[in-house]
């Protein structure tokens, strides 16, 4: 066994997905290296000096998110996943939940495609880490959920169940009830609801998180494939590392609560998007530099 460098990190084993690693990084406070540039054209989002903050039962006020601005442009046909990453609680989900228009920013705006953000929209679509399936219709008939809402005739409301059933590997269970499915089955079909509707931009809370790991790399898989057909930018939340790799084009590493972007890191495109390239060196060292930005010390 060889003497350990003191000049380089040292690394320990981090929980969660199989192939993440972490690292211990050296004294001194962590400077941010992301400066928002906010361009005059209107992009697909943008979020300007945004923050919110919670009144809780005690009257107490918890600062989630503190000053955040950052643009998205629109790509069309790219079909871009960006990622926020961030510790558990820092705050990522409520950045999400301002741009779903479910939480009012304390201060600062949401702009869609140049419009403001003052409640939800069909523009955009959000699948959740919990399942959110109604228990008494069918698999059908929870992806038609939206169509139904909105008045679509039966016919296309099926045609176009079917198709987003047949993308995410669920045509053989239309007609089987929630009940009936595992957890990565019932994440399948949020997502093929959310993706019926046609959405801008696909927001996503952690959506995997529950799953076992063998479970997870098939969504992964799942969604690196919809995002590369389907005309849309898909924002994932997440705190595992691998995974951001693995999904990103582009990463925000978002700082502890309250949430500030810290860093943007753009993700190199992999020869391949297998399981097999977890292992390889260049998606280690990807890994390796997110963990030195996440888990700097401030």
């Amino acid at each position: 066994m060889t003497a350990k460098d003191p000049a380089k990190p040292v690394v320990v084993p981090q929980a969660g997905e199989p192939g993440t690693i972490a690292v211990t990084v050296g004294e001194g406070p962590a400077q941010a290296s992301y400066r928002p540039e906010l361009k005059a054209k209107a992009p697909k989002l943008r979020l300007s000096n945004v923050s919110v903050t919670y009144v809780g039962r005690d009257g107490h006020n918890t600062e989630a998110v503190r000053d955040v601005s950052f643009e998205i442009e629109d790509r069309p046909g790219i079909g871009e996943i960006v990622v926020f990453l961030g510790p558990s609680g820092c705050g990522k989900s409520t950045i999400l939940k301002a741009v779903a228009g479910l939480l009012p920013p304390t201060r600062g705006t949401v702009h869609v495609d140049g419009e403001l953000v003052t409640g939800v929209g069909r523009d955009r679509g959000m699948v959740f880490q919990a399942y959110t399936s109604f228990g008494w219709l069918t698999v059908r008939e929870n992806v038609e959920y939206g169509l139904r809402l909105r008045g679509v005739a039966a016919k296309e409301r099926t045609e176009r169940a079917d198709k987003y059933l047949k993308a995410v590997g669920l045509a053989d269970f239309a007609d089987r009830y929630p009940k009936d499915l595992s957890g990565g089955m019932k994440q399948r079909v949020a997502l093929a609801r959310t993706l019926i509707n046609q959405p801008r931009l696909v927001l996503m809370d952690e959506p995997f998180g529950a799953l076992d790991p063998q479970t997870r790399w098939g969504m992964q898989g799942l969604l690196l494939d919809i995002a590369r057909t389907e005309d849309n930018t898909t924002i994932f939340i997440t705190h595992d590392v691998s995974e951001a790799v693995y999904l990103a084009d582009t990463v925000y590493v978002l700082s502890a609560r309250p949430a500030r972007i810290l860093h943007r890191v753009n993700v190199p495109v992999f020869s391949n998007r297998e399981i097999s390239v977890k292992s390889s060196a260049e998606f280690r060292a990807v890994e390796r530099q997110l963990l030195d930005l996440l888990y700097a010390p401030s």
